[in-house]
């Protein structure tokens, strides 16, 4: 029997030849598909590779990734658009120059009057210059933090003759009675911590520089025992919540050390959830999708999320829609077209959801009802929806599944109904975008303090993330709601009076946004 050899990395391996030109058939066969399976590994290597560089090193942003007109293509009649916005130029265009705002009018104003000399106001012919008017040019001024201290006196009285009746007037109620903190220096280090990730450690560095000793250990304190006091609050918005038929839910991992039974490098979660103007985060510490199902029990309408297992509980509850995010369906094709400049597959998928998103874009200008925009999107969706249903199901086999594309098509095609159910009514959105935007606070203050030091930290700052973030769904600035709100909550003894110190319950002066009750 002849023999032969391959060489490979100065290595020789000898075998002997097969038999039958069959089985020399079936060996080449294996090889050439042993060889397609490493190419499609190195290729699935390599991107992964440039994902993780793009994701480590590229920008973040969609809004750019591929310049495109998709309003023809998506049917939209944007007339009333572009009325507003239309200009009339001759010959060429100019760039448009940045417009300062004007500063607020009712920040104080000081006057620096700058005139010219006595002598200069004489004219040439002898005459006295008349005043005419005047130029004013606005500068904003920045004026640090002022401290005060807050006295409270109580005089005492007694009859001289009696020896006795010493009367005093009662101690009012404070927020921290055994404390030196006001509702406004507690209301600031709330803020400070979770809507500008001021870690406590910070804020006492702060402080020292001006003298004022406050340890990270007393702020600590004053959150946890601040934090009981704001929980009926979350408690009456988690009711109200459930009672709305559209929530949209997400989760964010944080790390929280001391938890009973775990170690200090496990994950936890917080769990975020939007019903109309409401927002409650729920502090747990795993990712089980039954914290969700407990949540939301009760609760009746759609449900909003990503296609996280966690939140499939909904396909055996009649009562729940499951509504997909359309956002999380066009990330993946996002990032390749980030990868590449040439136009590819994932260049044609993104154009689907631009013209999709044009619909959207074009009733949020308008100002359209919910009932218009219903009416809108089931005259244009559709089609767009078909076509790229489609072309979905016409690659699916084309590209491997293990690969990105692959993956992003799968996704698309596993999860279409929940995706295509934002069509059911018109108040539904697109996407999980809302609640999103609500956690990157959270997001943001993560980097910053790294953990919470204790599962009691951890439920503090869900009640003080779920108030701020009611603030901001509500268009009410934070940090005088919490002095408006602190200094009312121990006076509270009903869920009514609970009630009416919600963000959405408060009169607010849309100029200077004070709070008042």
């Amino acid at each position: 029997m002849r023999g032969f050899c391959y060489t490979f990395r100065m290595k020789t391996i000898t075998k002997s030849l097969p038999n039958t030109i069959e089985e020399l058939h079936n060996i080449i066969f294996d090889l050439q598909h042993e060889l397609k399976n490493e190419k499609l590994k190195n290729a699935y290597l390599l991107e992964q590779s440039r994902l993780a560089r793009q994701g480590h090193f590229g920008p973040s942003s969609e809004k750019n990734i591929y310049q495109a007109d998709l309003f023809d293509e998506a049917g939209i009649e944007k007339e009333k658009i572009e009325e507003e916005s239309a200009v009339e130029v001759k010959g060429h265009q100019r760039k448009k120059r940045p417009v300062r705002k004007a500063l607020p009018s009712d920040l104080p104003r000081e006057q620096i009057t700058h005139d010219v000399k006595e002598e200069k106001k004489i004219c040439s012919c002898g005459t006295a210059l008349s005043r005419i008017g005047e130029e004013i040019t606005e500068q904003l001024k920045f004026v640090p933090a002022k401290l005060s201290v807050v006295q409270h006196v109580r005089p005492k009285y007694a009859c001289k003759p009696c020896q006795e009746n010493v009367r005093i007037a009662p101690m009012p109620v404070l927020l921290l009675p055994k404390s030196n903190a006001t509702p406004e220096l507690v209301a600031h280090t709330i803020v400070s911590k979770y809507a500008d990730a001021v870690p406590l450690y910070r804020q006492s560095k702060i402080w020292g520089r001006v003298d004022i000793d406050l340890p990270r250990s007393t702020l600590c304190s004053w959150l946890i025992n601040v934090a009981d006091l704001c929980w009926p609050l979350v408690n009456i918005t988690h009711k109200d919540m459930l009672l709305d038929n559209y929530i949209q839910a997400d989760e964010s991992p944080i790390q929280v050390l001391k938890e009973p039974g775990r170690k200090d490098t496990s994950k936890s979660y917080l769990w975020a959830y939007r019903g109309g103007n409401n927002v409650v985060f729920d502090y747990q510490q795993t990712r089980g999708g039954y914290h969700a199902q407990q949540f939301l029990q009760g609760f009746k309408g759609h449900l909003q999320t990503d296609a996280y297992s966690g939140y499939h509980f909904t396909e055996k509850i009649n009562d729940i829609v499951h509504l997909g995010c359309m956002a999380h369906a066009r990330r993946p094709f996002a990032q390749l077209v980030k990868l590449t400049k040439k136009e590819g597959l994932a260049t044609k998928a993104l154009l689907y959801f631009k013209a999709l998103y044009a619909i959207e874009t074009c009733a949020r200008e308008s100002n359209l009802t919910h009932a218009h925009r219903h009416e809108l999107r089931n005259e244009r969706a559709p089609p767009i929806l078909k076509e790229f249903k489609a072309w979905l199901l016409e690659h699916v086999t084309k590209v491997p599944k293990q690969h990105q594309l692959g993956k992003a098509i799968y996704y698309v095609l596993n999860n279409w109904e929940a995706l295509t159910n934002y069509l059911k009514n018109g108040r539904l959105e697109i996407d999980n975008n809302k609640i999103e935007n609500l956690i990157r606070p959270l997001a943001l203050g993560r980097k910053n303090y790294l953990f919470m030091g204790s599962p009691e930290g951890a439920k503090a700052g869900a009640i003080f993330y779920s108030l701020i973030a009611t603030c901001t769904a509500n268009g009410i600035e934070p940090y005088k709601y919490f002095c408006t709100m602190l200094h009312q909550v121990r006076l509270c003894k009903t869920d009514d009076d609970y009630r009416n110190l919600l963000p959405q319950f408060m009169a607010v002066d849309k100029l200077t946004m004070k709070c008042t009750l």
